[in-house]
């Protein structure tokens, strides 16, 4: 019998999953379910999800109020010793953001390959000649649990969308006999 009586937990897939909560907090409010939090030592300062429909705002990702809440949180703009545990791949706004603010380290769930900025599409966290900062980027933690939220809202998307339009159309058709 093994000594360590964690089993396989591992604080950055305890932490993943504190994200993906958030991301079930944007999916029922139908926004692209995505969640962030953010960490400092072994204390969760921040958490945020997707609200840009919601809040009319197109800067309104998880990982932009993630870091707005963890600024007001410590009373300074540095989060110097802070990670970001976000469960897609940060966009290139974010990850400007991101870089601004000094965090030391970026673990995501899943990458996005069309606009993600740690690695994806570009890497903004590592580039080279660096920024002003670098982060530290892990990638792949709870992967499958990311990509599935974001499959089931876009499936469920663009069935809405679909039944939309068959509405419409049916509207239409049935106008004709007004």
């Amino acid at each position: 019998m093994s000594d360590n009586f964690l089993g396989d937990f591992h604080p950055d897939n305890f932490y993943m999953g504190q994200a993906l909560r958030e991301a079930q907090r944007a999916y029922a409010a139908q926004e692209v379910p995505i969640g962030a939090i953010i960490v400092k030592g072994d204390q969760v300062i921040a958490r945020a999800w997707n609200q840009v429909e919601t809040l009319k705002d197109a800067t309104a990702h998880a990982e932009m109020l993630a870091l707005t809440s963890a600024q007001n949180a410590l009373g300074d703009w540095r989060l110097e010793g802070c990670t970001l545990f976000v469960t897609k791949e940060p966009c290139p706004m974010c990850a400007g953001a991101i870089v601004h603010c000094r965090l030391d380290r970026v673990v995501f769930g899943c990458s996005d390959l069309k606009a993600g900025a740690a690695g994806g599409w570009i890497n903004l966290l590592e580039s080279n000649p660096p920024l002003n900062h670098r982060c530290e980027i892990l990638s792949g933690v709870l992967e499958g649990e990311c990509v599935s939220i974001l499959k089931s809202f876009f499936r469920e998307a663009r069935e809405r969308n679909a039944l939309g339009k068959a509405h419409k159309k049916a509207g239409r058709q049935g106008s004709d006999f007004g």
